[in-house]
């Protein structure tokens, strides 16, 4: 068994204007990091592009139309103040929401452990009908419906660490009773949503508020008390991790002071729960992460713990 990494050349393609946090030099950064020794096992395959009807199991087709038709001939066109197209950007987008799929696919057939799908632009702030903060489609909660409703599983969890709300992916999901849905991030901070009393329409959502300046260590206490335990109740049969890296200290988006040592202890306690709960089958997306050390060194370390696991 092994690790998988899917990732596209598209994904260089999405532009954003200069200076924007969310810029092509993410992708660089963490092929360096993943090129380099220590990563040979990695299995490399291309994140395909998603179909039409992949998009739909979330969004509606207006959304899909209105995505398409905004992406420009030439340039970048401003869609909101945070959110960017280019094109290619739709390319690019597809290649995020097929290689998260292609990714369930390859765990829950056996073929690999564990993956991990570096793709951009990110996912989990997309809502049903409203692109914002950097995302066209909600990979992450597309991923979980082609899970449940291709693969016929009744129990997955979502586990967002982004340093934001994953509000897009709390959208999609607020009425799947098969998905249980977690949230850590800052708050306050954009996009200024993540209550614990937004609960769901199943009491499937959870959503975990750090102040400014929180630390590993009462992250760590946070998800001991309010997530693993959860997680051991429901049993799933697929954990899917929206992995932001920007609750680094590093990162200039955000006020958490989180170390790689938390990262990589996020990563090895959802494995252990994939391995007792999902015979190890675990798929992780990539989100944030904006200072371009600190992502490449999170990356390297997420991916390390993967690739441990999943041998």
């Amino acid at each position: 068994m092994s690790t998988a990494l899917f990732t596209h050349d598209d994904c260089l393609h999405h532009r954003t204007p200069p200076g924007h946090p969310e810029q092509v030099a993410r992708m660089d950064s963490i092929k360096t990091a993943l090129a380099a020794p220590g990563f040979e096992a990695l299995d490399r395959r291309e994140a395909p592009l998603c179909a039409d009807e992949d998009i739909l199991l979330c969004h509606p087709q207006s959304h899909l139309d209105a995505i398409i038709a905004s992406e420009p001939k030439d340039g970048i066109r401003a869609l909101d103040e945070d959110t960017h197209m280019s094109p290619g950007s739709v390319q690019a987008a597809r290649r995020g929401v097929g290689g998260t799929m292609a990714a369930v696919d390859a765990v829950l057939s056996g073929d690999v452990t564990n993956a991990f799908v570096a793709c951009r632009p990110p996912g989990h702030h997309a809502e049903t009908e409203t692109p914002m903060g950097f995302c066209l489609f909600g990979n992450a909660a597309i991923a979980a419906r082609h899970a449940m409703e291709r693969h016929g599983l009744s129990r997955v969890a979502v586990v967002d660490f982004d340093v934001h709300h994953g509000n897009g992916t709390q959208a999609l999901l607020w009425n799947e009773s098969r998905v249980t849905f977690f949230s850590s991030h800052q708050h306050p901070l954009w996009p200024g949503t993540g209550f614990p009393e937004e609960t769901g329409a199943a009491n499937n959502i959870h959503n975990i508020q750090f102040a400014p300046e929180t630390n590993g260590a009462t992250m760590r206490a946070a998800y001991e008390a309010e997530v693993f335990p959860v997680i051991e109740r429901v049993k799933p049969e697929l954990i899917i991790l929206s992995a932001g890296f920007d609750a680094h200290a590093d990162d200039p988006l955000a006020q958490l002071n989180w170390a790689i040592e938390d990262f990589v202890w996020l990563t090895e306690k959802f494995c252990a729960l994939a391995e007792k709960h999902c015979n190890r089958r675990l798929v992780s997306t990539l989100e944030g992460g904006y200072d371009l050390t600190a992502l490449a060194e999170s990356v390297a370390a997420h991916v390390g713990v993967l690739l441990e696991k999943g041998a």
